[in-house]
């Protein structure tokens, strides 16, 4: 089960300062349907992870942060990943804290498993604006 959004442990972890976009580590993790995804998750989990071809446990590291702010938002967005070469059906994505003890960001649900048979996966995150963009703070 997915959940998408922001994991309500982000939201006071930021008030408090725990973390830094620009300069930590950010990942994206893929996950199966037996994945148990939503605003409780508080850390990067295995506990239905994707294990296949083209694929590392962990996931991806995110590159190219973009912080901004406007009309009364901050928000966020990173370059959309890219995973070679895979074979596997994924549902959906936590993205993940690595620097800080791997703590959670943020949930994404695909709606439908997205099967792949030695192709390449890429994530492609919304718009980066105050309405769309991939990690809003209203």
């Amino acid at each position: 089960m997915f959940t998408a959004g922001i994991v309500t442990s982000f939201k006071q972890q930021i008030l408090l300062g725990q973390h830094d976009l620009l300069t930590d580590v950010i990942k994206v993790a893929l996950y199966d349907s037996s994945a148990v995804l939503d605003p409780n998750t508080t850390v990067y989990t295995t506990a239905g992870e994707v294990t296949s071809s083209g694929y590392t446990a962990g996931g991806e590291v995110l590159l190219g942060p973009i912080v901004s702010a406007g009309t009364g938002t901050g928000y966020a967005t990173f370059t959309d990943p890219i995973w070679l070469h895979t074979t596997f059906a994924v549902r959906g994505a936590l993205i993940y804290n690595y620097t800080k003890s791997n703590k959670a960001i943020g949930v994404m649900n695909f709606g439908t498993d997205q099967v792949t048979l030695n192709q390449d996966f890429k994530i492609q995150f919304p718009a980066n604006n105050p309405e769309t963009a991939l990690i809003r703070i209203t």
